[in-house]
């Protein structure tokens, strides 16, 4: 029967049926359309809005924060002009959203300072009220030494700032004086002060240095928050409490350029971890893969949300270079009974991208059995493609391993039939793994693949699986399980097919669907 199937689609469709095309008709068959590549172009607007990128520049490094007065997030970061400038770069631009997936503004609240000044390049900071005011600590770049100082700014609704010049604090005595960056200030309630975290060395040796306050003025220097026995240098610290659990969540900047977590009980307890023999810690973690970086968390007191940056790739290829900043990439935090955290899809990316549309088959590989309605059965070499995506969408589907911790499977992107390569993102159920790379034939009909990212994650026992795929432009983001996100820069995905595929043992693939947004 699967024999007859596939007589009877191969006499249907021609190449053309699933060719790369500019066309940007979703959820029906393109027969007729362009059939080359080369006529082909990604639709790359200028603006995106789900994952935020500006008409002008790139989003680096997020500081959010929850904004008691508004009661909406606000969302202040470094904008890259990629100007070739030097010497003055990254002011600081604020959003606000409520729901982390609509924003608003774009504009300059913090701008750089002249060449002579502390500040002019700018790098992250943290936001916090009281009193009635806003403070924004953040810091102060430039060539001569001491390079990085820590500065402040103010404001009394959130959107004018206003330097303050009398404020300016260097790294104290031991600390590297040109690395020395990334305040981070909370307020400890138990102790009753403002405690600040600031990246830098400490006679070599990368630490967090630690400052409190009772006014948000006058600094104290005190023990370090954290020791590194590991060399790696903990770019844009995040240190809060959920629930019964303290956590730092930071970036690796110098080994594995992801974001990471450690965990602990008490605020103590998360402060003298780095000095345990047993280091590293059982109670680490990592968030994401090397797509998303600079996280940082904020709360509105019910859910968390992780905002991060997903980079631009040179050459508007995926496996190009990764670019110094790219667009606003968020999650909601999801904290396990263990303490351990996962990344779930937010509501309101969920309800942007809720427009269900129809899922058309246009071909298959192999022998794959089933259809949209009944789900498929797919073995290893099945593949079944369907009609192109858009601009903004949201892929659904579940998935039952037939014998758990043996399959792989996954989504192909820009899969079309007129080009021998396609975008893969396989989960690795036998390997736990997440992996996303270049598919490709050479002359000889071999499959060769070029890894571009990889994540580890933790195969159900039970070899059940809930997958969602968000999709803005280029930003492609896989939430598997409402426990682990994959996100990746794709290139090329929108306006064409996309496929669902097995390449090792088998899966019950159902509840395929497909949305859109109602832009």
């Amino acid at each position: 029967m699967k024999h007859i199937i596939n007589i009877i689609l191969a006499a249907g469709m021609t190449l053309a049926a699933t060719a790369c095309s500019d066309d940007d008709t979703v959820g029906v068959p393109d027969a007729g359309m362009q059939a080359t590549t080369g006529y082909f172009s990604s639709g790359e607007s200028y603006k995106a809005d789900i994952y935020y990128k500006p008409y002008v520049g790139y989003v680096g490094d997020p500081m959010p924060f929850f904004d008691p007065q508004s009661r909406t997030f606000r969302i202040l970061y470094l904008q890259d002009m990629r100007d070739g400038n030097s010497v003055v770069y990254h002011p600081i631009h604020q959003l606000e959203t409520a729901d982390a997936a609509s924003y608003t503004g774009g504009e300059e609240a913090i701008a750089c300072g002249g060449a002579s000044e502390d500040d002019p390049a700018i790098g992250t900071g943290s936001t916090v009220f009281a009193g009635g005011k806003y403070y924004t600590f953040y810091t102060g770049h430039k060539a001569a030494s001491p390079r990085e100082v820590i500065l402040r700014a103010t404001s009394d609704d959130c959107r004018h700032w206003t330097k303050d010049r009398a404020f300016r604090m260097e790294a104290p005595e031991g600390y590297n004086r040109d690395e020395f960056r990334d305040p981070y200030v909370f307020f400890d309630d138990e102790a009753g002060v403002y405690r600040m975290v600031v990246a830098t060395l400490l006679n070599g040796r990368s630490v967090l240095a630690q400052f409190t306050s009772e006014d948000l003025a006058h600094w104290t220097e005190t023990e370090p928050f954290f020791f590194n026995k590991w060399g790696r240098f903990y770019e844009c610290p995040d240190v809060f409490r959920m629930g019964d659990w303290w956590y730092l969540v930071y970036s690796d900047k110098d080994i594995t350029r992801q974001v990471q977590y450690f965990y602990a009980r008490t605020l103590r307890e998360l402060m003298t971890m780095g000095d345990d023999p047993q280091f590293p810690w059982r109670d680490e973690g990592k968030l994401e893969g090397t797509s998303f970086y600079a996280g940082k968390t904020a709360s509105d007191g019910t859910n968390r949300y992780i905002w991060g940056w997903c980079a631009t790739r040179q050459g508007n290829l995926p496996e190009g270079t990764a670019d110094w900043a790219g667009s606003l990439v968020v999650h909601k935090l999801v904290q396990n009974a263990d303490g351990t955290l996962g990344l779930a899809c937010p509501d309101g990316v969920m309800e942007r991208i809720g427009r269900q549309g129809a899922v058309v088959e246009m071909d298959r590989k192999g022998e794959p059995d089933g259809s949209v309605a009944s789900g498929y059965t797919l073995s290893a070499g099945d593949e079944v493609r369907f009609s192109r995506l858009g601009y903004q969408n949201r892929i659904e589907f579940d998935v039952e391993v037939a014998d758990p911790h043996t399959a792989v499977f996954g989504i192909a992107l820009a899969d079309c039939s007129d080009r021998d390569y396609s975008y893969r993102i396989y989960i690795e159920d036998r390997w736990n793994n997440l992996k996303f790379d270049r598919r490709s034939l050479d002359s000889d009909g071999n499959e060769q693949r070029r890894n571009i990212n990889a994540f580890g994650f933790i195969s159900p026992d039970d070899g059940r699986y809930h997958v969602t795929m968000t999709v803005d432009q280029s930003v492609c983001v896989v939430y598997v399980n409402g426990q682990y996100a994959f996100t990746n820069r794709v290139y090329g995905m929108q306006r064409n097919p996309w496929s669902l595929f097995c390449s090792d043992g088998s899966v019950k693939i159902s509840n395929v669907k497909l949305f859109d947004s109602a832009r």
